[in-house]
């Protein structure tokens, strides 16, 4: 539940946008009873989120244990200062949402997932990709079950 009503964006529209248009996603995880954060790049795609990764590490650990984590992401951030002692701020549109990460490791989804990324981050179609490349990565898709979006300054 948002405390500020008044900064929350309902509008669907929007929301996509900033999915579509911010750079790095925030997922944050629990290891135990540790948090555990990771920055990285993602494609929005058919409600979904995707992300490349290697098939090993602690995230791709933690996640076999515990596939629910939450996410964030922002764009348009910018400080508006001002000469008053605490009267500064933080001008930003972002997105906070709830999921269940799966692990996807069959060639076609990786590829569709992957050309998802490749052009939100490059604007071309068409890539191929090499076949030790794809055997050795893995897909995380965060299949969304919640997600609010806030603005402030806008």
């Amino acid at each position: 539940m948002m405390r500020r009503k008044d900064k929350e964006i309902l509008d669907n529209q929007l929301i996509e946008r900033i999915l579509n248009e911010a750079e790095i996603i925030r997922l944050a995880m629990v290891d135990g009873n540790e948090p555990y954060l990771v920055a990285m790049n993602y494609a929005y795609s058919a409600g979904s989120l995707y992300m490349h990764s290697a098939k090993e590490g602690h995230k791709i650990e933690i996640l076999k244990k515990n596939s629910k984590v939450v996410f964030q992401t922002e764009i348009g951030v910018e400080i508006v200062s001002k000469e008053e002692s605490c009267s500064c701020g933080t001008r930003y549109m972002s997105i906070f949402g709830k999921s269940t990460a799966f692990l996807i490791d069959e060639e076609e989804e990786k590829k569709q997932a992957l050309n998802a990324i490749m052009v939100k981050y490059t604007g071309r179609v068409g890539f191929d990709y090499p076949v030790d490349s794809l055997k050795s990565s893995l897909i995380i898709k965060l299949e969304i079950e919640f997600m609010t979006g806030k603005r402030s300054g806008y």
